[in-house]
């Protein structure tokens, strides 16, 4: 019973990660190497309101919740799916940093950060808050500071 319910959390929680995309919002660029962007001070506000929604904020949580269950049944080991490190990086990112335009990219523990943020103090979380994800083993940030422009 225990490997069965191993086997149908994984299951759903891989499906749930391929099916995400590794964004922190729509209008992020669409790769970590297609980062010149502005983003407007409207769709700055937007991203602000989408994050900072309710039904975002239980997104989160849940997900959070969801793969701390994960790394409980399979023992809180480092070695993680790439798809499992982008999900989980964009979260914390997107959590944190909601006005900000981010792709993240994962590859054997190596995260690759690319996009926009409309202030210095953000482009600096970006690496830290990263790291505190377990399994991340480096991370590589190419995101630049663009401040909100007028629509």
């Amino acid at each position: 019973m225990k490997k069965l319910t191993h086997i149908l959390l994984t299951s759903l929680l891989l499906f749930g990660s391929v099916a995400c995309a590794a964004k922190t919002s729509t209008s992020s660029p669409d790769s970590v190497t297609d980062s010149d962007r502005n983003l407007t001070e409207s769709g700055a506000e937007m991203n602000q309101d989408d994050a900072s929604s309710e039904s975002r904020k239980r997104q989160l949580d849940s997900d959070i919740r969801s793969r701390e269950q994960r790394n409980d049944i399979t023992g809180g080991d480092t070695i993680r799916a790439d798809g499992d490190l982008q999900s989980e990086v964009r979260s914390k990112l997107e959590a944190n940093l909601p006005a900000s335009e981010l792709t993240v990219e994962a590859e054997d523990g190596a995260v690759a950060i690319a996009g926009t943020v409309v202030a210095q103090d953000q482009l600096s979380k970006i690496e830290p808050l990263a790291r505190e994800i377990k399994g991340v083993k480096s991370v590589t940030v190419n995101a630049k500071v663009v401040p909100a422009a007028e629509p």
